[in-house]
């Protein structure tokens, strides 16, 4: 079992590799045809706003502590399963 410092260490370290997937697939959203464009930067903006979820979770996981710090690692990896099931989603449309 991690301990809480190795468990937000991943968290930030996954977090930082999805950062740089949504800056892939913006990248080739802006390539892509204007109607295409207009569908993915929807998609996009939810993955930012889930991906600065997965953020504050990374910032209230360390300021928690105790019966506290369970509770918020619990919501935190719900946080980041529906974050990583939209990048996934969103990679395999782009394909």
């Amino acid at each position: 079992m991690k301990t809480k410092d190795e468990y937000i260490e991943s968290m930030a370290s996954e977090l930082k590799e999805w950062s740089a997937q949504i800056d892939t697939l913006t990248a080739k959203a802006e390539n892509a045809a204007a109607d295409v464009k207009l569908k993915y930067a929807e998609e996009l903006d939810a993955l930012r706003g889930k991906k600065q979820a997965a953020a504050d979770k990374i910032k209230e996981l360390e300021e928690t502590s105790g019966d506290a710090w369970e509770e918020a690692k619990e919501t935190a990896n719900k946080v980041w399963d529906d974050l990583k099931t939209g990048i996934t989603g969103t990679v395999a449309k782009f394909k």
